[in-house]
């Protein structure tokens, strides 16, 4: 398929790059449950997983981009589920932020968390319809999707080691008695 082409590099990039961070945001994620809150679950579905989701969108885009169909319709149709599966899953993320009691969610985490990826989605779900008529637009909508999910999947990482080093961090003041 012609329109592809010219993508390859970009989705080889971009899928590196989610597949890397998948794996380091096991690892981190892994090094802070020694010292978990109290209802951290309720706030890892909210905070913690969704990012392993996004990181994992961009690269099961990025994989399914690079397939050799014969045609961009199906391509189309299979990133489409994954935008409409995506809106519907940042629609529960953002329940699951307001019903969560650990942490009080501000201005950047309701951007980040639920506007954002609802808008990355949302434009992979518009894309697959735009494919038919204008499938090099749809292209581009596509990659700018992508790149937002790996981006948002990079701050929301950050984010969440920032807030359990400098907030969530043990007491090291107190002294424990033998």
């Amino acid at each position: 398929m012609s329109e592809l082409a010219g993508w390859d590099s970009f989705y080889v990039i971009v899928g590196s790059a989610a597949g890397a961070l998948i794996g380091l945001q096991f690892v981190v994620m892994t090094l802070i449950a020694e010292r978990p809150p109290l209802r951290a679950a309720d706030a890892g579905a909210a905070f913690a997983t969704p990012t392993v989701i996004h990181f994992s969108s961009a690269l099961l885009l990025s994989a399914l981009l690079r397939v050799p169909f014969q045609s961009i319709i199906t391509a189309a149709a299979l990133w489409g589920l994954i935008g409409l599966a995506g809106v519907a899953y940042a629609v529960i993320v953002s329940r699951r932020m307001r019903v969560q009691t650990v942490y009080v969610p501000e201005f950047e985490d309701w951007l980040f968390h639920a506007a954002l990826p609802l808008l990355a989605y949302s434009m992979l779900a518009l894309s697959a319809l735009a494919a038919p008529s204008h499938a090099h637009d749809a292209l581009f909508g596509v990659g700018a999707a992508t790149l937002l999910l790996l981006f948002i999947g990079i701050h929301n990482a950050w984010d969440n080691i920032a807030y359990h080093v400098f907030i969530n961090k043990p007491d090291t003041n107190t002294k424990s008695e033998p």
